[in-house]
């Protein structure tokens, strides 16, 4: 079975940092793009930083500067390190991959359950 199992949530104050985890296990043969998004409380799910498998980076501008995501292909890893965080990253934040689970196959997208994290004083 495949799932992404995110760690590293919780409650930080203002200007405060976390650093988010994300695993993939399961049967897996290669990673395509593997990312975060969050979603706040009434509002839509969001994209914050995605890695490409060429290792290219897409960062929101509303994260830029404070938040960086890296990944270890050989760990099946992706990290999303928060720095300077304000109340209004206060989210549920999910994490997503392309996964190839098929010798030959195509990638499929998978999500995880979600970590909440809360910035307040």
């Amino acid at each position: 079975q495949v799932q992404l199992v995110e760690s590293g949530g919780g409650l930080v104050q203002p200007g405060g940092s976390l650093r988010l985890s994300c695993t993939a296990s399961g049967i897996i043969f290669s990673m395509d793009a593997i990312g975060w998004y969050r979603q706040a409380l009434g509002k839509q799910r969001e994209l914050v930083a995605v890695s490409t498998r060429d290792g290219s980076t897409n960062i929101a501008d509303s994260v830029k500067g404070r938040f960086t995501i890296s990944r270890d292909n050989a760990k099946k890893t992706v990290y999303l390190q928060m720095n300077s965080l304000k109340p209004e990253d206060t989210a549920v934040y999910y994490c997503n991959a392309g996964l190839r689970t098929i010798w030959g196959g195509p990638y499929s997208d998978y999500w995880g359950q979600g970590t909440q994290v809360t910035v307040s004083s």
